[in-house]
């Protein structure tokens, strides 16, 4: 067995050694296979013109491979109690740099432009926290278009959720808030037993590609993003009752609009197409 960061044996031992456990706060499991590591890595496609953005670095097993394969790797860990960890298992490499800060909570543009310098390449590499996934995803794509590809390890339930299609019982909300800035990709299914500790669900890598031009823009964006979740209420309403019962909307405009855009009364909303949704956000943002 060999001594690598990512390798179950040393990993244990360096919890036991620093005392430290998983924070189920912090929603902590750390990734023990190196097979995985490589794939993630291989799937993000980094290069030596990349800047890596990490999230959540945990014990440095992805960091090491990045920093390796990256330019520079820009990582914001939560958890003060890793970062001496983390300053020794990345002792060799001078391309990084770790925040302590919760990644909700900084202004990433503004530290993707310190870091970045000549880099061609801002790239999300990052075993999210199940608990914050959405948040953070969604959340850094409200705040940059720098950051042009995420690969991303998920529960494999939210994996599906993001990159499900109309028709299917994934397709939902986020599945079109994400699909409206970028292409979804599951590349990469991962075992529970990958992680220590071994989380009670199993994961997925997602890649998020953005659109260079985007397919589908809506007129209002902040009416399309909360459109699309009134319209996901409740999953067994028809669309009408569902935009109906949020309130905001006229149910004699609700079918005025669906005539226009010759949608029928009856649809459900796992129905419809992004560009549906953004022709109904555009139909109804316009009163």
């Amino acid at each position: 067995m060999q001594d690598k960061i990512g390798n179950k044996k040393i990993i244990g031992k360096e919890l036991s050694n620093n005392k430290l456990r998983a924070k189920k706060k912090f929603g902590q499991n750390f990734l023990i296979n190196q097979d995985i590591l490589n794939g993630i890595v291989s799937k993000s496609l980094i290069d030596k013109n990349t800047l890596a953005i990490e999230v959540g670095p945990g014990l440095g097993s992805l960091t090491e491979h990045l920093c390796e394969n990256a330019g520079y790797v820009l990582a914001y860990e939560i958890d003060t109690e890793l970062l001496p960890i983390l300053d020794e298992n990345l002792s060799k490499f001078s391309n990084k740099t770790i925040i302590n800060k919760d990644i909700l909570d900084v202004d990433i543009e503004d530290d993707i432009k310190k870091y970045k310098g000549d880099l061609e390449n801002v790239y999300m590499v990052a075993n999210l926290p199940y608990y914050i996934t959405t948040p953070i995803i969604l959340g850094t794509l409200e705040k940059t278009k720098m950051i042009r590809k995420y690969t991303l390890m998920v529960q494999l339930e939210v994996a599906d959720r993001i990159c499900g299609k109309p028709k299917t019982k994934d397709y939902n909300a986020l599945s079109i808030a994400i699909g409206y800035r970028a292409k979804a990709v599951k590349v990469l299914d991962v075992n529970r037993k990958n992680f220590m500790p071994a989380p009670n669900v199993d994961s997925a890598v997602i890649r998020l590609d953005l659109y260079d031009n985007p397919p589908y823009t809506a007129t209002n964006e902040e009416h399309f993003f909360r459109f699309i979740r009134e319209c996901f209420t409740q999953r067994r309403k028809t669309l009408v009752n569902n935009l109906c019962q949020a309130n905001n909307y006229n149910k004699d405009k609700v079918l005025e609009m669906l005539k226009a855009l010759n949608i029928k009364e009856s649809v459900r909303s796992e129905e419809l197409s992004i560009e549906d949704f953004v022709k109904m956000s555009d139909y109804l943002s316009m009163e």
